[in-house]
Formats: structure tokens, C-alpha cells, sequence
């Protein structure tokens, strides 16, 4: 379908910029982008439990966030460790895609919900860092379940783009590590490649229609992930997941944008996960773009892509995840 009028309406704000890591330094367009990245959330976000925590990390505290419904426990609740993206160079508890989101999977799942303010790949920090930081956060819930009020059989481990790639590195990392899984992933968007698989011949050419600064192109891709690693080896693919061994894990969600440059990555990601045997539910969410758990619930695809997610995380049992190659609207 073509792009959601209220995204397309706003392209004419950004048609003419740069990628966003040459605009992100540029003073004189942060007014416009300011515009273009402001949504009122409608009629109002739902109204949680909100802590902010220091927990203990091999590199020093990491700071997360919990949310909690607001209603009495009949039950430990399920739980959600989710990461916001960024390219890990920018993002924080704040941003949409970690606030709004855990408060709408915490209110809609009837969850808990701990976003993580892992340490970005800026002023000298590259992998493991980042990796070790959502590591660190998943042990923190897992191991004190009892105190947050979740049901340690029923954690899921999430994120966004490069949130996506540090969940899934963590989760890859208690596999092998602590013989431990969560009962789901969920992954919006993700980046599991230094080089992306290339899109297909109808999407190349209605993506090539598309602004620059909303395309992620294999020169941005190799940007991004060359300054996480930081010349850092990754044998295990913890950092880079497309070239992990996959054997194991836990039933996954593949939500993707059907207007993104990677989601030929994250359909292969996918693909691959099937292949080693891995239960996958794979959503295609119409008209939108990468980034779109930045948008408010107000708009249909992106109100539709959080009900599948906060489904994910209420129905997550060790083993279970219906799967649903495929689905799109």
C-alpha cells in the first residue's frame, strides 16, 4: 500500500536534507526536524507506574526505566526487557520509541516493562559495551523476577533497529553463556548485518521515490555497524546476529516496515531463524517507515504493530509463539 498520509504528508519538511547523521550536526535544519518529528500522542498515553533504577553493570551502573501497571497484581505479571534503537550513537529512556512503547506494551499486555539506557558508541565506546549493558539488564530482571513482580518463565527480550540487534546479541549471549532463554524475542526493524541483503526489484524502485534522509543505504549500514565494532573481532555473532548460530532460541516476533531499507535483512534474518529451526511470527506493518514505534498509537499501522507486540509479550510462555509467516495488512 502506499505510505500512511499522515508520514507522506510530512516528507516536503525533509525531502531536501541530508542522511540523519549529517543533519544530526547541522544547527541550522533542527527546527525542521523538530517539526517533522513532533506527534501528539492521541488522546493521551496510558497512564503506568513509572521508576527509574541504577542497576549494576560490568562497566559501571546502567540506568533503566520500569513501568507497571497501575491496577493490583492478581499474578506475577509477564515482563518485557525492551532496547531503543539509534544506531547506537544516539537515544535514550526518553525518546518515543522507549517511552511511548513500553507504556503502551505495559498497559495493553498488562506487563512490566524495563527499558534500558545502555551506553551509546560515542567518545570512544564500541562492542562489547553496549552489548555487555543489555546483558547486564536482562540478568538484572530475570534474577530479580520475584521483586518486579514478573513471572520469570513468561520474559521476553525486545528492541528497535539497532535495539533489536542488542536484544537478540544478549539473548544469544544467555544462550550460550548461562544455558537460559526468555520465552520470546521481539524484534521491530532490526540491523543484524554489516552488509544488507539487497531489496528486491519492486521495493528498490518504489524505496528510490523515497527522501534521503528517511533511506538507510549500504554506506550508512557499514558506517553504523564499523563504529559499534570499533575494529572489535565478533566471532560469535553477538554483535552482528546474521552471523550467529541461531540453533535454539526462542520463538520470535519480526515486526518490519514495509517502507525500510532494511527490511530485506530482517525478512533474511527471519528467513534464517526458520531454517534453524526457530519459531517465527513475521508481521509486515503497512505504510510506514523505519522508526516507527516513534510515531503516536493514533495512527492505524502503528496502533496495529503495538497490539501485536503487547499480545507477544501477555501471551510469552518458555516455548510458545504462534507463528504466522508473513502477515501484513
Amino acid at each position: 500500500m502506499a505510505l500512511h498520509p499522515s508520514i507522506s504528508g510530512r516528507l516536503s519538511l525533509i525531502e531536501d536534507l541530508p542522511s540523519w547523521r549529517e543533519t544530526l550536526a547541522d544547527p541550522t535544519v533542527q527546527l525542521r526536524l523538530r517539526e517533522y518529528r513532533t506527534w501528539q500522542a492521541a488522546p493521551a498515553l496510558p497512564s503506568v507506574g513509572i521508576s527509574d533504577e541504577s542497576i549494576p553493570g560490568p562497566h559501571g551502573p546502567i540506568a533503566v526505566r520500569v513501568y507497571r501497571p497501575p491496577s493490583a497484581p492478581q499474578r506475577p505479571r509477564p515482563g518485557l526487557v525492551w532496547v531503543h534503537g539509534g544506531g547506537w550513537v544516539f537515544g535514550d529512556l526518553d525518546m518515543h520509541e522507549a517511552d511511548w512503547t513500553a507504556r503502551e506494551v505495559c498497559a495493553r499486555g498488562d506487563a512490566v516493562v524495563v527499558s534500558v539506557d545502555y551506553r551509546l558508541a560515542v567518545d570512544g565506546v564500541t562492542y562489547p559495551v553496549p552489548h555487555d549493558d543489555v546483558v547486564a539488564a536482562v540478568r538484572w530482571v530475570r534474577d530479580n523476577a520475584a521483586v518486579l513482580g514478573t513471572d520469570p518463565t513468561r520474559i521476553t527480550v525486545g528492541g528497535a533497529s539497532a535495539g533489536a540487534n542488542l536484544a537478540t546479541g544478549a539473548v544469544l549471549r544467555l544462550r550460550d553463556d548461562d544455558n537460559w532463554l526468555p520465552a520470546a524475542q521481539a524484534l521491530a526493524y532490526s540491523l543484524m548485518h554489516s552488509v544488507l541483503p539487497p531489496l528486491s526489484p519492486p521495493l528498490a524502485e518504489a524505496f528510490a521515490q523515497l527522501p534521503r534522509m528517511v533511506r538507510i543505504l549500504p554506506g550508512d549500514v557499514a558506517e553504523m555497524t564499523g563504529n559499534y565494532l570499533g575494529g572489535t573481532p565478533d566471532p560469535h555473532g553477538y554483535a552482528l546476529p546474521a552471523g550467529a548460530v541461531l540453533d535454539g532460541l526462542c520463538p520470535t516476533l519480526v515486526l518490519d516496515a514495509e517502507y525500510d531499507d532494511l527490511r530485506a535483512g530482517s525478512e533474511a534474518f527471519a528467513a534464517a531463524l526458520v531454517k534453524s529451526g526457530v519459531p517465527v511470527r513475521q508481521v509486515t506493518v503497512p505504510g510506514v517507515l523505519h522508526g516507527f514505534l516513534n510515531l503516536p498509537a493514533s495512527l492505524e499501522p502503528v496502533d496495529h504493530a503495538l497490539a501485536v507486540l503487547a499480545e507477544t509479550v501477555a501471551a510469552a510462555r518458555a516455548g510458545d509463539l504462534d507463528v504466522d509467516q508473513g502477515e501484513g495488512e
